[in-house]
């Protein structure tokens, strides 16, 4: 591994490097923040799935482009005079120094969770009119159920047992089962909402990322999927040509992959 005054050498030379890129080269010159934002939030989603894949090379390039876009937004920062790099990496540093009493205060903790019920009360001191203002709005909605309740947890707001739990979750299957029966739509919707929402909430209970484990399940589908797709190429059939019996014998091949 590298020294500290190597990584600090090498984060120098993107800075320098990212200075002569926006001085010189007609793409980097015309980027904003705005322009930036998608690209950031697509490099965000593929470090996200080398974790999961648990490509540690990939993981590695992957944060080298995300620290990319953190150097380029705090370089344009920096040409109007309203924050640069030094500003960032401060005010985060401040921050966790003021949320971590336990380690640069007097304040004693027992485990990782009051470690967070402490972090949600700091940052209500700090003026947060609402443990849930630190939720994002463009969240995708089973990430943010899952940041919902992890923060609403953190002031005491939560159940003691997973039992608990799972009783509402049968609870809210219960009552979706009853909606379908009765063919209400709305309804419906608003009971499989709900029954999502407590799935999330076992989830969390159980050390469980539901995020994760949603799209572990969805490679897993699609890599069997693909699978099928090609063992009815060799056949010379294509899948609308085939009943689900046939699938079904390439389906369970894939299982056993």
């Amino acid at each position: 591994m590298n020294s500290r005054k190597e990584q600090l050498e090498a984060f120098e030379r993107l800075l320098s490097i990212m200075d002569e890129l926006r001085e010189q080269c007609p793409w980097d010159k015309k980027q904003t923040m705005q322009t930036l934002r998608h690209l950031t939030i697509e490099e965000t989603y593929e470090l996200g799935d080398a974790i999961l894949e648990n490509d540690l090379n990939e993981v590695k390039k992957e944060l080298g482009d995300l620290l990319l876009h953190i150097v380029f937004y705090a370089k344009i920062g920096s040409e109007t005079n309203d924050f640069d790099m030094a500003d960032v990496a401060n005010d985060i540093c401040e921050k966790l120094i003021n949320r971590h009493p336990h380690i640069y205060g007097d304040i004693e903790v027992a485990d990782a969770e009051e470690v967070k019920q402490n972090w949600e009360q700091i940052k209500l001191k700090e003026g947060k009119k609402s443990v849930l203002e630190g939720v994002p709005a463009g969240l995708p909605a089973l990430v943010k159920a899952n940041r919902i309740q992890d923060k609403v947890a953190g002031v005491g707001f939560d159940w003691e047992e997973p039992e608990q739990v799972f009783e509402k979750l049968q609870e809210e299957l219960k009552e979706f089962t009853e909606e379908v029966k009765a063919g209400n739509k709305e309804k419906m919707e608003a009971e499989f909402g709900d029954v999502l929402f407590s799935m999330v909430n076992y989830a969390r209970f159980l050390d469980i990322n539901p995020e994760n484990a949603l799209e572990r399940t969805n490679k897993k589908f699609s890599k069997r999927f693909q699978y099928l797709e090609s063992k009815a190429k060799e056949t010379g059939k294509s899948l609308h040509e085939m009943n689900l019996q046939e699938m079904d014998v390439f389906w369970e091949e894939a299982k056993g992959q």
